[in-house]
């Protein structure tokens, strides 16, 4: 069977597949991808991030790794490391672009092939986590994602919002193309929820407040739970700071560790 399956191996010593998916721009998927990936590793897992976002590759510059190249090995390419450990590995079309500033104008096409191409070709070796980190709504390049990710079964998904109800609108529809693309919901969390002042510690809720709960409710979903923001973790990314060793002082760590861990109970009840 397995010659049938070229890039099996690739995906052979991966244990679980998370997306983060999201019916609009603009709500911080890159950035819940990149904390629930230094989340998982705080608990000791190793991590791979995907990003398909093709046309906003965000996450190397997240991690300082924006200058890296990818190299080729035997198997395909090799991912880029964050850490000295190689506990955290990336692949981003942001390694690959000639210039930062290239725009990439393609048709769909062309996406899906690269799509189909990161998930064969990535030689990941083992790891506990690949969370693969989608461009906003439901078109072409997330079905191309669900259906190379298909025969290794993904974990499920976990979808991002924002509190107010124009975001929550999108999500909803976001709801719609799991059911149709038969992706598990392990939940939804409800990103930017509030804003926690550095000086008096009042939390100050810009967007309003409850959206993604209220959702998770009317959809039967779990719902993981509320991300603050925290303008001094926003700051380490402007600054080029090391974020990775930020993010567990932040204000949005202790929301994020609560959501890795409810992952992390939901995957040995699986495998219980």
């Amino acid at each position: 069977l397995l010659s049938f399956l070229p890039e099996r191996s690739n995906l052979a010593g991966v244990r679980h597949i998370l997306l983060v998916l999201s019916g609009k721009g603009g709500v911080g998927k890159s950035t819940i991808s990149t904390e629930l990936a230094l989340s998982l590793r705080h608990s000791g897992k190793k991590v791979g991030i995907l990003d398909v976002d093709l046309c906003g590759p965000s996450i190397p510059r997240m991690f300082r790794v924006q200058d890296n190249d990818v190299h080729q090995c035997d198997s395909g390419w090799v991912p880029v490391f964050v850490d000295q450990d190689k506990s955290i590995s990336l692949m981003s079309i942001g390694f690959l672009l000639e210039k930062p500033d290239d725009a990439v104008v393609w048709r769909g096409p062309k996406k899906n092939a690269l799509i189909k191409q990161f998930v064969a070709d990535v030689a990941w070796g083992d790891l506990d986590f690949l969370i693969v980190d989608t461009p906003p709504g439901t078109s072409d390049e997330h079905i191309s994602t669900v259906e190379a990710l298909r025969p290794y079964k993904p974990l499920g998904a976990i979808l991002v919002t924002t509190p107010q109800a124009v975001s929550v609108g999108d999500v909803r529809r976001e709801l719609t193309f799991c059911k149709k693309t038969g992706l598990r919901v392990l939940g939804i969390v409800e990103n930017m929820s509030g804003f926690v002042c550095p000086h008096c510690s009042e939390c100050t809720n810009i967007f309003s407040k409850g959206g993604g709960e209220e959702l998770a409710k009317h959809a039967g979903v779990p719902f993981l739970g509320c991300v603050p923001l925290d303008p001094q973790l926003s700051q380490s990314l402007e600054e080029g700071r090391d974020f990775i060793q930020e993010f567990p002082k932040s204000s949005a760590f202790p929301a994020l560790a609560h959501i890795a861990q409810q992952i992390l109970d939901g995957t040995s009840q699986r495998s219980s």
